[in-house]
């Protein structure tokens, strides 16, 4: 029986089943007369339970290196091989892995992989180490990838220097001095590619969150008329805007003080239980003599087990409101638990928020 998650579903581990591994093994054999199958398997299959998505991942890496002959360089000629025939791209992830355990030695061989391997399964992870030994070599190879024609490549240059990147190893300086990935971010400031400019959005609101300033002063230069440019300093400021800073609301062109009134808000219903939906609505309607452009979002405070609150920013929507208009505004949300946030009973407050102002309040009465 396969482990399922809190939704019934299998759990993300399960990318790395037995039925995984067996087809890895067969797959590196026809690449590799010499591939050691009864070894892989049994050093991938190890404990496989008890571990998570991320730790079977490097378990595979490391079973791959136990069962295969030969040197690195030529150990990076059968995964090369290899890479097309995984089908998944998160087992792809695998192959990088490799790299980062074993080619930290050989600097040339593993950039190259690297930048093979991520168009199977990000690399995002693997360069890190990389960065850590030696960032200036390694962010020079990556700001030649930001000019790639493939855009996982590009991706790569991106996302595997963001200084805060979920799930990997951190790296302080670039937490302490983002000024070295700056040409990186300058050449995929307006890539055509929405992949890309996600991770340049993440990346930069990743910055935002030590260097709010840096990231304002570099966006400000930008060419934000540019629908792509754009885009990305939208995305990249989401953690500012929440917080209802000035500079970063003025640059998506909300800066100034919302002239509406708030018609209706409604929190239905009143009391729920945990697992249940809450729903928000109102409706805005415009007091201004010109359009004006409004960034809404909503904010619950969360009741927390010592009975202090929480308070959560959520996105709702951004819109150009004309003079004497009005806008009906709706969401909804499941009140679960989850491995970040347990939820307590009590009453949870939630602001109505417009250009980082409270325009609104309500909320509801949670029943454990």
């Amino acid at each position: 029986m396969q482990e399922q998650s809190d939704t019934g579903t299998p759990a993300l581990k399960e990318i790395f089943d037995r039925e995984r591994l067996a087809h890895i093994a067969r797959e590196a054999a026809a690449v590799s007369a010499g591939f050691d199958t009864d070894t892989f398997m049994a050093r991938a299959a190890e404990n496989l339970d008890a571990l998570g998505i991320m730790q079977r991942m490097r378990q595979v890496a490391v079973a791959l290196h136990a069962a295969l002959p030969g040197g690195y360089a030529r150990n990076i000629e059968v995964l090369s091989a290899l890479a097309p025939h995984l089908r998944h791209s998160f087992v792809a992830i695998s192959l990088a892995e490799f790299v980062a355990l074993y080619g930290l030695d050989d600097f040339d061989i593993s950039m190259k992989a690297l930048r093979f391997f991520t168009q199977f399964g990000s690399a995002e992870f693997a360069v890190r180490p990389f960065l850590l030994r030696d960032l200036s070599r390694t962010l020079a190879v990556m700001e030649q990838w930001a000019g790639d024609e493939n855009e996982h490549v590009r991706r790569l240059a991106s996302e595997g220097c963001r200084p805060r990147l979920p799930w990997a190893v951190r790296i302080p300086s670039l937490i302490k001095d983002p000024s070295p990935v700056a040409p990186i971010l300058e050449r995929l400031k307006s890539d055509p590619s929405l992949y890309v400019r996600k991770s340049v959005a993440n990346h930069l609101n990743d910055i935002a969150k030590d260097h709010p300033d840096w990231v304002l002063d570099r966006l400000s230069k930008w060419p934000l008329d540019d629908e792509r440019t754009s885009w990305i300093a939208k995305h990249a400021l989401r953690t500012l805007i929440k917080k209802g800073d000035s500079r970063a609301l003025a640059l998506v062109g909300a800066g100034g003080k919302p002239l509406l009134k708030v018609e209706a808000m409604a929190v239905t219903p009143q009391k729920i239980a945990l697992g249940e939906r809450v729903s928000l609505a109102a409706r805005l309607v415009s007091t201004a003599n010109e359009s004006q452009r409004l960034v809404v979002d909503y904010a619950v405070h969360y009741v927390k087990k010592n009975g202090v609150a929480n308070r959560k920013v959520f996105k709702l929507k951004v819109l150009d409101l004309a003079p004497g208009a009005a806008a009906e505004l709706s969401i909804s949300q499941t009140v679960k638990d989850f491995t970040t946030r347990k939820h307590f009973a009590g009453h949870h407050r939630i602001e109505l928020l417009a250009n980082g102002e409270i325009v609104a309040e309500s909320g509801f009465h949670l029943l454990i």
